[in-house]
C-alpha cells in the first residue's frame, strides 16, 4: 500500500507536540512495516533524519503552510496533486488537518480543540480558520484518533462525531526521561540556576498554558516564603505577540533556558524539585509523563485532561486561581516526604504511557479504517 502521510511539523531544532507525536509514532510505524510505502509531505526544506527508513519518500509541497490562506492552498489544492502523483492509497495526518478535496480515506489525530473553547488565546486569522474549517475536517475524515477520552468526548460533544469513529491513542515520552544521581542534579542546577533548586515550566509560551499566573504565584511565594527556589522556564512563545510581564522582584529568580535538546531537557527535568504544570486546557500533557518517568514530583492543573493522565500520580491546583497555584506549589515545596510520595507514584503510573503503544494504536486505527474502505469499495 501507498500510504501519504503529513509530516511538516517534522523541523528540526523547533519540534514542538505535533512534531514529537509524528516522530515517535510515525518513525516505529515505517520501520515496522516495510511491505508499505511511505510518502512523507513536508511544507518546506528537510532534514534527512526525518526520512526513517527506505520505505520512505520525502517530498517537499509548497507553499511553507503556516498561515490560514496557505493552509487552504496547501492541504486543498497542492496536496491532492501530489497525493494522485504519488498514487497514495490512504493519508494520515498528525496535526488533525486533512484535504477537503480528495476521496482519499483520512485519518486525523486531533488532539485538543482548545481554539473551540479558549478563542480569544489564538491571533484572530487562525481562530477564524481553525473554528471554521476543524468541524469540516472532523466529519471528511473517516476515522480520528485523539490524545485523551477527555478529547475524545469533546470531539464527539462538539462536534457531533460518532463515539465509534474515535480512537483513543494516549501519548508516551522519551526513554532520556529517567531519575538520575544527586550529583548530576546538581550539576544542572549549577549551569541553569546557579546552584538553586527549582520549580520547572516545559511548554509553549501560549496563553492556555497559564505561565503568566504561575509566574505571579511564584511572586508570591519568593514574597511570603523563605524558600530558596528558581523558577525555571523551558519553551519559546508560539505566537509572537504573546508575551508575558514578568516583576522586577523575579530578576534573579526566574531563568529562561531558549531551545535545549531534548537530552538536556531530560536532565532538567530529572534535576527540579518539582514541574508546575498548570495549564487551563491539555489535549493531554506530555510533560506531566516525563516529570513522572523521571521521578520528579508534578503540579498540575485539575482542568480538562489532566487529571485523566496523572490520577493519584499527581498533586492539583485551580490553574485559574493564583492563590490556589501558590498554595499547592507552596505545600510541596515545603515537604519533601509528600513529593517523594507523589514520585514512587508517578514512576508507577508513569509506566502506562509508551510511544510503542501509541505507535501501535495509531497503525490499528489505520488499519480499522481501511478495513472499512475495502468493505464498501467490496
Amino acid at each position: 500500500m501507498i500510504i501519504g502521510v503529513n509530516t511538516r511539523f517534522l523541523l528540526k531544532h523547533k519540534m514542538e507536540g505535533f512534531g514529537w507525536f509524528t516522530f515517535e509514532t510515525i518513525s516505529r510505524i515505517v520501520q515496522r512495516y516495510p511491505e508499505h510505502q511511505f510518502i512523507f509531505f513536508f511544507d518546506r526544506a528537510f532534514d534527512t533524519k526525518f526520512v526513517f527508513a527506505d520505505n520512505v519518500t520525502p517530498v517537499v509541497v509548497y507553499p511553507p503552510a503556516r498561515h490560514p490562506i496557505l493552509f487552504k492552498i496547501w492541504f486543498d489544492y497542492a496536496l491532492p496533486k501530489q497525493l494522485k502523483k504519488y498514487k497514495c492509497e490512504a493519508f494520515i495526518s498528525p496535526d488533525g488537518f486533512v484535504s477537503l478535496k480528495t476521496k482519499l480515506p483520512q485519518l486525523a489525530v486531533i488532539h485538543d480543540l482548545n481554539f473551540e473553547h479558549n478563542p480569544m488565546d489564538i491571533p484572530s486569522s487562525a481562530r477564524k480558520y481553525l473554528c471554521n474549517y476543524f468541524p469540516k475536517f472532523a466529519q471528511k475524515a473517516k476515522r480520528i484518533c485523539t490524545v485523551s477520552n477527555y478529547s475524545k468526548q469533546d470531539i464527539i460533544n462538539t462536534y457531533g462525531v460518532s463515539a465509534s469513529k474515535i480512537d483513543v491513542t494516549y501519548n508516551g515520552a522519551s526513554p532520556l526521561f529517567q531519575p538520575i544521581p544527586e550529583t548530576e542534579k546538581f550539576i544542572t542546577q549549577k549551569k541553569y540556576t546557579q546552584e538553586r533548586p527549582y520549580v520547572l515550566f516545559v511548554g509553549a509560551i501560549h496563553k492556555r498554558k497559564n505561565l503568566q499566573r504561575l509566574i505571579d504565584a511564584f511572586e508570591r511565594l519568593k514574597k511570603e516564603t523563605d524558600l530558596p527556589h528558581c523558577l525555571l522556564i523551558v519553551g519559546e512563545p508560539l505566537f509572537s505577540k504573546k508575551n508575558i510581564i514578568i516583576p522586577k522582584t523575579l530578576d534573579e529568580h526566574l531563568f529562561f533556558t531558549g531551545h535545549i535538546s531534548l537530552e538536556n531537557l531530560a536532565k532538567i527535568t530529572a534535576s527540579a524539585d518539582l514541574l508546575a504544570f498548570v495549564s487551563y486546557f491539555e489535549g493531554f500533557g506530555i510533560p506531566m509523563v516525563e516529570a513522572m518517568q523521571s521521578g520528579t514530583c508534578v503540579l498540575a492543573g485539575n482542568k480538562t485532561s489532566l487529571p485523566e493522565i496523572g490520577a493519584n500520580a499527581a498533586h492539583y491546583c485551580d490553574p485559574f486561581d493564583i492563590n490556589s497555584i501558590y498554595h499547592e506549589m507552596t505545600y510541596l515545596l515545603k515537604h519533601p516526604s509528600v513529593r517523594e510520595k507523589y514520585v514512587q507514584k508517578g514512576l508507577l503510573r508513569a509506566n502506562e504511557f509508551s510511544w510503542e503503544q501509541t505507535a501501535d494504536k495509531l497503525w490499528d486505527s489505520f488499519r480499522k479504517m481501511m478495513k472499512v474502505e475495502n468493505e464498501i469499495n467490496d
